[in-house]
């Protein structure tokens, strides 16, 4: 591990850049099972991730050197695990605001913590939580931006942006891994301190659909929902057609007619 020199307290203090690697998640889970002794933000970044994932076992794609792909450890054990989705909360929001540094308009949360540009992905997380009992022990947050890649392959083409493409220049990928470790943090302790319901408040006026009514998908069946709450629990609240319809992830899918 190195020192490093972001703006932040704790969060990306002691970092590691690896060339490449499979998953930064899986080589922070190596690190812990050799008991190896982390330091509560560290922040393992690779040049190159080629095996990447997302929810639910998705893959996560990432062009070498062009991108942000990186893992944070924590250890929120003042979480009860019940509010696991609360850091889910919290992280999306840092993510949402520091990338509104570079982009004014148009950043977004898609449930449950995609990162959008009106109506393309341009990030992700996965959140891996160990937990002890009713409590959060520790926490691996895998985070991919979409920084310098310019083209995309295959249906990404149509799904998926970059701030490159977006602002129509390179970002400096240090400069903003350093802006996102910060807004983390800045979010995580206001979580520290008791600030759950004003992050929903938050998350909700930065959530991808809300309040709009638009089409989903539910196995087969297309139909019309406005997106009204998310629980504490992470399950999306939606209305269509006077009745109330709550799903956990992956249960309904955002229907884009691109």
């Amino acid at each position: 591990m190195q020192n490093n020199t972001f703006s932040t307290l704790f969060i990306g203090q002691s970092f590691l850049q690896l060339p490449g690697v499979d998953s930064t998640n899986n080589y922070l889970k190596l690190l812990i099972s050799k008991s190896e002794p982390l330091a509560d933000g560290t922040v393992i970044m690779a040049d190159h991730q080629f095996a990447g994932r997302g929810q639910q076992g998705n893959s996560w794609f990432s062009k070498p050197g062009l991108n942000l792909t990186f893992s944070i450890y924590l250890r929120p054990n003042f979480l009860n695990a019940s509010n696991q989705f609360s850091l889910n909360i919290a992280v999306s929001i840092g993510i949402r605001n520091a990338l509104a540094q570079y982009i004014s308009k148009g950043i977004s949360i898609k449930w449950p913590n995609d990162i959008y540009f009106n109506d393309k992905k341009i990030g992700g997380v996965l959140i891996e939580n160990t937990l002890v009992g009713n409590v959060i022990k520790s926490t691996i947050i895998g985070i991919g931006i979409n920084v310098n890649q310019q083209g995309f392959d295959g249906d990404l083409l149509i799904r998926a942006s970059s701030l490159a493409e977006i602002l129509q220049q390179d970002v400096d990928l240090m400069e903003l891994l350093n802006n996102i470790c910060h807004a983390i943090e800045v979010e995580y302790l206001k979580l520290r301190a008791g600030a759950a319901d004003d992050h929903l408040s938050n998350y909700l006026k930065n959530l991808y659909r809300f309040g709009k009514s638009s089409i989903y998908k539910q196995k087969e069946l297309l139909f019309e929902g406005t997106i009204t709450n998310v629980t504490q629990a992470g399950q999306l609240v939606m209305l269509s057609d006077g009745e109330e319809l709550r799903f956990n992830v992956k249960e309904v899918e955002f229907f884009n007619n691109n």
